[in-house]
This record gives structure tokens, C-alpha cells and sequence, in this order.
């Protein structure tokens, strides 16, 4: 099953907000169906009404990276299950749009979402992508980013599970601001070692010959 690619469906939504930096890109339709990528059929059931549904799911989700982030694997696996029964999928065997060198169908698992509206059928797939993600690779691999003020949401799949930003751009931004604080600090002891020496020179009485 093609659990990196569910479980982005939830990063994907997450991440249109960016509540440090007073962002938001979800606020149309078309916002709605760009987060649906390739699944065009599904997209076209967005409507006006899914703006404010989307937002809501939106939260659910920050939520569950949220409590993974901070360690409480119970919350985590809670607020996910609450939106697992909420928005339930079927799985399904596809073979649409794969095909070998004979022409034969690659068959795999594919979740089938049997919505009202867009927002329960992006929901029901975004849930269950990280319900697979966090089974099968651990709850501290949900995390928001470390590079204030960002918070961005990521999935860590490093082998040493090291992640703690959600692009390169922002870890090097990190870093650069590490890196400068270091030093900021280093000028400031070695100022304060020589103001300490001069004082000292000065109270220093000079021995007359």
C-alpha cells in the first residue's frame, strides 16, 4: 500500500497554515483541489462548504502532530483514532494506471473513500495514510518543525530518526542561526574575560622601587 503518499495527504493539509506567521492559504475551492493532486474526481466535489470543513480537519491533524511532537503518544493515537471513525475507508485491489511490460496490471491496495463531500473523502485518506505511518514507523515520527517560527509538519522517515525540520531550507536557516548565536556568545565571554583582566590590572597596586 502506498503509505508515503496517504499519509502526505495530512501533511499536505496541515501545512496550509502556518499559525506563528499568521498564514493561511486555504480559503477557496481551488485551494481545496489543489491538495487532492492527481485525484481529479474526488477534487470536483469541492465545494464552498468544504473551505470551512477542510479548516476544521486541518486542526484535527495539527493536533495529532502536536501531541506527538510533545511525547504524548496517547493523545496522538486518540485524536487519530477519533477522526478514523469519523471518516472510515474501504480497502480496495486496483490495478488503475500501472501496468507492467506485458501489459498486465500491477495490482496494489488502494483506499477507497465513500464520501458525502470532499472533505470526508480527503479526511477519511489523510487519516488513514497516518495511521499507517504511525504504526508502522513509530508515533515520534510525526513532528512539527523545529525551525521557529515555522511548525511546519513532517514525517520522518530517517533511518536514525534524526528529522527535525521540515525542509532542507529551513535546517540550514537553523543552523545558520545556531551557528551565529555560538558565536555571538564566544565574542561576548571573550569581551567579558578582558573587561574582567583589565579590571584587575587596575586594582592591581603598582610596587614602587
Amino acid at each position: 500500500m502506498e503509505l508515503a503518499y496517504y499519509s502526505d495527504y495530512a501533511v499536505r493539509l496541515v501545512n496550509t497554515e502556518e499559525p506563528a506567521r499568521n498564514k493561511d492559504s486555504l480559503t477557496s475551492v481551488e485551494a481545496i483541489r489543489e491538495l487532492f493532486g492527481v485525484s481529479g474526481q474526488a477534487a470536483r466535489r469541492a465545494t464552498d462548504a468544504d473551505v470551512t470543513r477542510f479548516r476544521s480537519v486541518r486542526g484535527r491533524l495539527r493536533a495529532v502532530f502536536t501531541a506527538a511532537d510533545e511525547g504524548d503518544e496517547t493523545q496522538a493515537v486518540d485524536l487519530l483514532n477519533s477522526l478514523l471513525l469519523e471518516f472510515p475507508v474501504s480497502p480496495q485491489i486496483s490495478g488503475h494506471d500501472f501496468r507492467d511490460d506485458d501489459g498486465r496490471p500491477k495490482w496494489h491496495m488502494h483506499l477507497a473513500d465513500h464520501p458525502s463531500n470532499a472533505t470526508a473523502g480527503y479526511a477519511a485518506i489523510a487519516a488513514m495514510g497516518l495511521a499507517f505511518h504511525l504504526t508502522e514507523y513509530g508515533v515520534d515520527r510525526l513532528g512539527l518543525c523545529q525551525a521557529a517560527p515555522c511548525r511546519n509538519a513532517y514525517l520522518d522517515t530517517s533511518t536514525n530518526r534524526s528529522r527535525r525540520y521540515c525542509s532542507d531550507r529551513c535546517a540550514t536557516r537553523a543552523n545558520v542561526a545556531a551557528y551565529r548565536a555560538r558565536k555571538r556568545l564566544e565574542t561576548e565571554r571573550s569581551e567579558s574575560t578582558s573587561r574582567s583582566e583589565d579590571t584587575t590590572q587596575e586594582a592591581t597596586p603598582r610596587t614602587e622601587r
